[in-house]
């Protein structure tokens, strides 16, 4: 009795070349925006930079990494 290999011995890989270019830019735009939180002068970070403008880029790159994760080419 023999036993049939599949056909495809090829595994595909979780992600795609460009879901890793996703996740690098995702990973930048959250270190910019930690870097961004840094720079601010106000005391405890109570300016625009630390208040408004790193947050939005932290939580724009969170949605940049899920989308990395959960997207699939055609």
């Amino acid at each position: 009795m023999e036993l049939k290999k599949e056909d495809s011995t090829e595994q595909k890989l979780a992600f795609d070349k460009y879901n890793y270019w996703i996740m690098l830019s995702g990973l930048g735009v959250l270190m910019l925006g930690f870097i961004i939180m840094t720079m601010d002068k106000e005391p405890f970070g109570f300016g625009f930079l630390g208040l408004t403008l790193g947050p939005v880029l932290v939580f724009l790159g969170f949605i940049i990494e899920i989308f990395a994760i959960l997207y699939r080419r055609k």
